[in-house]
């Protein structure tokens, strides 16, 4: 009679237990940040707590990537979990392509490869795989993976709501501070002053607070800290007498091939634009832990490529890697990669194997115990997080175009510290071996070149494989007039860049009067 009565007791405990709730995402997306742009990536400059507190509560990735060096390609890859030679777009959407490329005025050898111009429907995306699980999807911020006309918003691919994102790629109608002229984000009164960033986490917060009794996908898309880049008088101020007390520079700017590049971080209107960006996470994250959600949503943090350190605004600097945003060189693809898993007991902190964003998708699906539904590149990082090693895999980058900000066409293969880069402009290959130059100072493939036609076959192949396009030969290339416009474009730029940063710090720096000029009455 006592067994009886001890086996109902325990019968009736283990029914009365609360299930843990399901597991939430809150997946945040800075762009153009730089591998170097935050506290705890190595930035003296740039002061970034709250963004810092993800990777400090969570896991630090010292070798995370993105999909490509520019935007659109990168964003559609953490969406699939797939290559952009995969999903087909392989520039940002808008970039002028065969002879168009022409008018552009760059007079190169090659003409860019086409792309596709919107995210494919056909393609299952993160939020559709959580939805048929029961999740709410919510998205704010840039999309840049197809417009209206298109029917390629983010509510058109799994987002249940969608605030502010559409087919711009930075926020050029309003700028960083309300009224945002956003067609998909309401202008309110109260609000007048109010940044982008924060908006979009306000919106972010206001989705969680009504959804946070379900499983929710939260994917926060950040303008910032992409061109034009503005910020407050009061952060202006402060990192302005940062740099300044830190020492300046006579020359901020060295000479790439076609454009000037950032040598140091001393630009006091990105360095505020990037903390009012670090706020507005900051209010999410305080949102999470105000509601005891924090310890069942996973938190992402992550950027589509590299920072800009040339072209654009000139905003960043990158070093000691090479490059930047839309260069072939770490600094284009190498991003901060954060992952908090509450659910994971005892995670590693810092991971050193090289991830990229194509691994999120089935990560994520297994964190939330959802089986994949669909082929994808990616790879669980699941087993890292718990401490186990991965097999030694090779990791591809395909960019067909001429990045605005300098870089060349070119595919990419790395596979342990070797780096091979094959350019299509003369068909050379470039072998570095990151372990030992990270900077990607000296071309070692002479030394090493039955390792270096091995990656080469192996990249060779890979782009047969999947159907990559490759750029063609401008028949009406002129090598003089290239040489003749590349000497006298990087003079120009240089003197124009130099000029700038020495303004953006001068103590009488006035800026436009259509961004913080328009915090006032």
């Amino acid at each position: 009679m006592k067994k009886i009565a001890y086996t109902l007791v325990l019968f009736t405990f283990l029914t009365c237990e609360k299930p843990r709730p399901q597991t939430n995402f809150l997946f945040i997306v800075v762009d153009d940040l730089g591998h170097k742009d935050l506290s705890i990536t190595g930035s003296d400059f740039y002061e970034t707590p709250n963004i810092d507190r993800i990777a400090e509560e969570g896991t630090l990735f010292t070798q995370g990537y993105a999909n490509a060096s520019v935007c659109s390609p990168s964003r559609a890859s953490l969406l699939t979990g797939v290559y952009p030679t995969v999903h087909g777009i392989t520039d940002w959407i808008g970039a002028k392509y065969g002879t168009n490329w022409r008018t552009v005025g760059r007079k190169t050898q090659l003409l860019p490869s086409d792309y596709v111009k919107h995210l494919p429907f056909e393609m299952t995306t993160l939020p559709e795989a959580l939805k048929t699980h029961g999740y709410k999807t919510f998205f704010a911020g840039k999309w840049h993976l197809g417009s209206v006309e298109q029917q390629s918003l983010p509510t058109d691919h799994g987002f249940d709501i969608n605030k502010g994102g559409y087919h711009r790629g930075g926020p050029y109608s309003g700028g960083y501070f309300s009224p945002f002229n956003n067609p998909f984000l309401e202008d309110k009164a109260e609000e007048k002053g109010m940044t982008l960033s924060m908006k979009l986490a306000h919106e972010t917060a206001h989705f969680i607070k009504d959804h946070s009794k379900e499983p929710f996908l939260a994917y926060l898309s950040f303008y910032a800290v992409h061109a034009p880049i503005q910020t407050t008088q009061e952060k202006w101020s402060k990192y302005q007498k940062k740099a300044v007390d830190q020492g300046l520079l006579e020359e901020g700017f060295a000479m790439e091939k076609r454009l000037p590049i950032r040598i140091k971080q001393d630009n006091p209107v990105y360095a505020g634009l990037l903390e009012q960006t670090d706020e507005a996470v900051g209010y999410v994250l305080n949102t999470l832990e105000a509601l005891n959600l924090d310890d069942h949503t996973v938190v992402v943090f992550v950027s589509d490529n590299g920072g800009v350190s040339s072209g654009d605004d000139f905003a960043t600097s990158n070093l000691p890697l090479r490059g930047g945003k839309g260069y072939q060189w770490e600094a284009g693809t190498r991003i901060p990669f954060f992952i908090k898993a509450p659910q994971i007991s005892n995670p590693v902190k810092t991971i050193e194997t090289p991830v990229t964003g194509a691994d999120l998708f089935p990560t994520l699906l297994e964190l939330a115990g959802i089986e994949n539904p669909v082929r994808v590149d990616g790879k669980s990082l699941v087993p890292l997080l718990n401490g186990k090693a991965f097999a030694e895999r090779s990791l591809f980058w395909h960019y067909p175009h001429y990045g605005n900000q300098g870089g060349d066409p070119s595919a990419i293969i790395r596979k342990g510290d070797w780096k091979l880069i094959h350019y299509f402009e003369d068909g050379r290959n470039e072998l570095y071996h990151l372990g030992q130059d990270m900077g990607e100072t000296t071309d070692v493939f002479d030394q090493n070149s039955e390792l270096g036609t091995a990656l080469s076959n192996e990249l060779k192949q890979w782009l047969k494989n999947t159907a990559a396009k490759i750029p063609e030969k401008d028949p009406l290339h002129n090598e003089e007039e290239e040489k003749k416009w590349l000497s006298e474009h990087k003079q120009n730029m240089k003197l124009k860049v130099e000029q700038r940063r020495v303004h953006q710090i001068d103590a009488h720096y006035i800026p436009n009067e259509d961004w913080w000029g328009s915090t006032l009455d």
